[in-house]
């Protein structure tokens, strides 16, 4: 599935100059980093990155294959690792387009080639590289950063089936120009290129402490405890509470209308009052907080899962929940079979949950969301919202 972010005018093909950090990243883009910080580096600078499309394998398993922002007009994808939504390689296909600078020279783009001269002598001496007789590429590299040369067939001879010598020239007097460049963490001594070796650029760890990714452990209709910090959040708590636990939220809104309270058959309120409960937004930590507009207590969260093709996309990041259905509220998530995580699929919870029969449907109309519908089923302290591709986008816990 591809999905473009932006088209406009802007800045033409091959006018950026990008700094080059090997093992590190290119520009803005830092490898490890949250795809939600990466649109925050686009949406800064929309007159160089004017063209940007979104490509993820969406209709059937959305963790089989990476999240790539690509950059058709400048020649570079940014890979993402699909569970982690978190950047592990950065990929210039067109090296012709994206002028790159090292210390404070510049490699690529129109008007610099990147031939395999230049490249020597601006990164200096490395091991020999390895030939791929069957691509007809020469892959070079340095730590955290390979360079792909094609090879024409008539010098294929100039290079060995795995390790080659360096073909700075080639017999006529002429050097291989680059035609892709790779960035990726060095930390592994891995050797990534061209084709299937793609898959060895690993996401660099977390630093000590990060609360990205945290894992947050359910106890239904009870609460929630953060394992990286050791906060405990309880139903009923009270937003003092929160903002200790979990500091400022990164928004507040009125909840306007409760869209369901016209399925309780309990509920005494009259179908047009407009509801007084409001949110605490945590999006960086992937949760919203629903207080009672008269109580102050929390009487519901939000878990979102951040899947491509749900219309919350990239509002928050991924939150690595795991929702304990029976069993110890602390023991290991690897050893319980009853437990939802965001990998769960729709399938899964059916046997571990049981078959509600029909859905909700869902939807927040096509321009907001081209993919469709969504159907939410409710169990006993739990609601879950399920893509059409069977993955849960949201969860929304309660006590009754």
């Amino acid at each position: 599935m591809q999905r473009s972010r932006r088209r406009c005018n802007g800045t033409a093909m091959g006018s950026i100059v990008l700094d080059l950090r090997p093992g590190l990243g290119i520009g803005p883009f830092s490898l490890g980093m949250p795809i939600s910080e990466a649109f925050a580096q686009i949406e800064q600078q929309p007159n160089i990155y004017d063209v940007v499309q979104v490509k993820y394998y969406y209709d059937e398993d959305p963790l089989r294959l990476d999240i790539v922002i690509s950059f058709p007009d400048h020649g570079f994808h940014l890979r993402f690792d699909p569970w982690p939504q978190r950047l592990r390689l950065v990929e210039i296909f067109d090296v012709k387009r994206l002028q790159m600078r090292y210390a404070t020279l510049l490699v690529g783009g129109p008007s610099t080639l990147a031939t395999f001269v230049a490249i020597y002598a601006l990164f200096g001496p490395t091991y020999p590289g390895i030939y791929d007789k069957d691509r007809g590429v020469y892959t070079l590299f340095y730590p955290g950063l390979s360079f792909a040369f094609p090879i024409p067939s008539q010098y294929a001879e100039c290079c060995h089936d795995r390790e080659a010598e360096l073909p700075l020239e080639f017999p006529d007097g002429t050097t291989p120009v680059a035609c892709r460049v790779s960035i990726y963490d060095a930390s592994t001594d891995s050797k990534v290129g061209v084709g299937a070796s793609m898959v060895k650029a690993c996401v660099p760890p977390l630093p000590a402490h990060s609360l990205y990714m945290e894992e947050v452990r359910v106890k239904l209709g009870e609460e929630l405890w953060i394992t990286v910090g050791g906060q405990r959040i309880p139903f009923g708590a009270s937003p003092q509470d929160v903002w200790t636990e979990l500091g400022r939220p990164c928004g507040i809104n009125q909840k306007q209308v409760d869209q369901m309270v016209i399925h309780s058959a309990s509920d005494p309120r009259p179908r047009t009052t407009l509801c007084g409960d409001y949110f605490y937004n945590y999006f960086t930590r992937g949760m919203d907080i629903l207080f009672d507009g008269h109580t102050h207590k929390i009487k519901k969260f939000v878990l979102h899962t951040n899947y491509p093709g749900h219309a919350d996309f990239n509002s928050y990041m991924k939150c690595n929940f795991v929702i304990y259905i029976s069993g110890s509220f602390d023991q290991d998530v690897n050893a319980s079979k009853c437990a939802l995580t965001p990998s769960t699929q729709w399938e899964q919870v059916k046997e571990i949950l049981g078959d509600r029969g029909r859905a909700a449907i869902q939807t927040q109309g096509s321009t907001s969301n081209p993919f469709g519908s969504t159907f939410v089923y409710g169990y006993p302290h739990i609601a879950l919202e399920v893509m059409k591709n069977g993955y849960i986008a949201t969860v929304t816990l309660f006590q009754s």
